[in-house]
């Protein structure tokens, strides 16, 4: 029989043979290809000495394929819970050095033990990914074991935030628990997402491709839209999760910390009311709207890469957290197309779910016309963004600076379809269509028959320009609350979160709605 000795003795060795299950030759390995180990990325992730592991001591159950030979303490996957700053969050860190960081069945079981502590507790839930995907020596166990995680990261969606962190190879089923989290922030050059590998890829289609042109961080973040956020490396990345965190509530159920503001809610932004171009046709940078108007001017994009004819971030106004959504007239004039319409709407989304007020920017001459936009379904994909912000509860406040045409009008949380505040600046255009088409299309036969088809078209744009670019029909008719000066916007748009903290709106019962997937 052992002793008590005998017995400590025995967990400090098992436990510094997890520390390096792979032993220390893995973890050099790991170094050379510029990235950290499993551990390491948790412990410069969280707060000092706050990490509690579980399941340390887990190891695969499994015998096929000389696995009976192989055991690896923690199976290749950390999990537990810490703080940052200061606040509980769960998570798990997967071991690359173990198994290429393939999942098997106790992998799984040790990510859906946690998310379901996270779920049971209200905490956040981060997944640092770094794996070849299945466990091939598993076969369907671990497919059964990714079908779980999958399913929790399901139930857990609009419940508590979902963070998932790319840094290193995503492949495979590994793929769809990040696509399903809120959020996905790549290390450049280093991580990959893709369902086929570059090999695969060549075989089937005869198409030559790199990892990182088919996966890579840039990839996802400019062309497909997968990713949100990208970092130059991982202190970067640790740097962009706790700064998101800082504007999330830890849960469905409560709202964002607020922090103290030392920037008056009530400050004027004096340039706003020489921002806007005298011609309806020269771009300006929304940019330029958005970031002096919130606090400290410090202003957090989501997804600032891809759709860039559309801006979605999160702020605060007098300490508040606000999510913003902004036509951007600098790229494509602000029009709406398939990517902006989706980008925004799971925005507008992510918001609703956690209690996060939205303020809209609108310049949008309307949606983006041609065939190529057509046959990729900008009706149902279009709907998307209207449906997002139709059914979203929380506040919402919309600032039209300039256009605001045709459809794009209604879908840009217009008043009609339940937006509470509706304010325009005096440069704001509301209208069926631009001035010009306008006029090409009611007056067709008085131009055509004109002596001078040229000065013709002239006079009546500055008639339909007089009448109807300006924002005073829709004020008459209160679809615009008010019609304020542009530099007063910061002060509306606090005055009106105050107005709005206790808003609440009863829903029809139903199982869910069927938005135009």
């Amino acid at each position: 029989m052992k002793t008590q000795a005998e017995k400590y003795a025995e967990l400090l060795r098992k436990r510094e043979l997890a520390q390096a299950p792979a032993g220390a030759g893995a973890i050099e390995k790991q170094h050379e290809r510029g990235k950290r180990t499993a551990r390491e990325r948790v412990d410069s992730l969280v707060d000092s000495d706050s990490f509690i592991e579980l399941d340390e001591f887990a190891v695969h159950r499994t015998t096929a394929f000389g696995m009976d030979q192989k055991e690896f303490l923690g199976d290749g996957v950390i999990t537990g819970r810490a703080t940052i700053d200061g606040r509980q969050v769960f998570l798990f860190s997967q071991d690359f050095s173990v198994l290429g960081g393939s999942l098997g069945e106790v992998f799984a079981e040790k990510i859906c033990k946690v998310m379901d502590l996270a779920m049971r507790t209200g905490s956040p839930m981060i997944g640092i990914n770094d794996s070849g995907g299945a466990r091939i020596q598993e076969g369907v166990v671990s497919l059964g074991g990714y079908a779980e995680i999958f399913w929790r990261n399901v139930q857990a969606s609009g419940v508590i935030p979902q963070i998932s962190l790319i840094a290193g190879p995503c492949a495979g089923g590994a793929v769809y628990s990040p696509a399903i989290t809120d959020f996905i922030i790549m290390t450049e050059k280093i991580s990959q997402m893709f369902i086929t590998g570059p090999e695969i890829i060549k075989t089937v289609t005869g198409e030559d491709v790199s990892f990182e042109e088919l996966g890579g961080a840039m990839t996802h973040a400019t062309k497909s839209g997968v990713a949100q956020l990208t970092a130059a490396d991982e202190d970067e990345m640790n740097d962009l999760t706790k700064t998101l965190l800082s504007y999330l509530p830890q849960n469905n159920l409560e709202d964002p910390p607020r922090f103290a503001c030392d920037d008056d809610p009530a400050r004027n932004v004096m340039e706003l009311d020489d921002l806007i171009p005298d011609s309806p046709n020269k771009p300006y940078d929304m940019h330029d709207v958005i970031t002096p108007i919130v606090d400290n001017e410090d202003f957090f994009e989501i997804a600032p890469l891809y759709a860039q004819n559309i801006i979605t971030g999160f702020a605060r106004v007098n300490g508040q957290s606000i999510g913003i959504v902004a036509n951007q007239p600098k790229f494509l004039a602000g029009v709406l197309d398939i990517s902006s319409s989706v980008k925004a709407a799971r925005f507008v989304r992510f918001c609703d779910a956690f209690n996060i007020p939205l303020v809209t920017f609108v310049d949008v001459p309307g949606f983006l016309p041609g065939t190529e936009q057509e046959y990729g379904g900008i009706i149902s994909h279009g709907a998307k963004l209207l449906y997002a912000f139709a059914e979203a509860t929380v506040p919402k406040i919309t600032i039209i600076t300039r256009k605001a045409y045709g459809g794009a009008y209604d879908v840009m949380a217009s008043k009609h379809i339940r937006a509470d505040v509706n304010v325009a600046w005096p440069t704001a255009e509301i209208a069926v269509m631009g001035a010009e088409g306008a006029v090409k299309t009611i007056f067709r036969r008085e131009i055509a028959t004109a002596q001078n088809q040229e000065a013709k078209m002239k006079e009546l744009i500055d008639e339909y320009t007089e009448r109807f670019a300006n924002p005073f029909i829709a004020a008459q008719r209160g679809y615009i609350d008010e019609i304020v000066e542009a530099h007063m916007t910061r002060r509306v748009i606090s005055k009106s979160l105050e107005m709005l903290k206790n808003k609440r709106v009863d829903r029809p019962k139903r199982k869910h709605g069927n938005i135009p997937l």
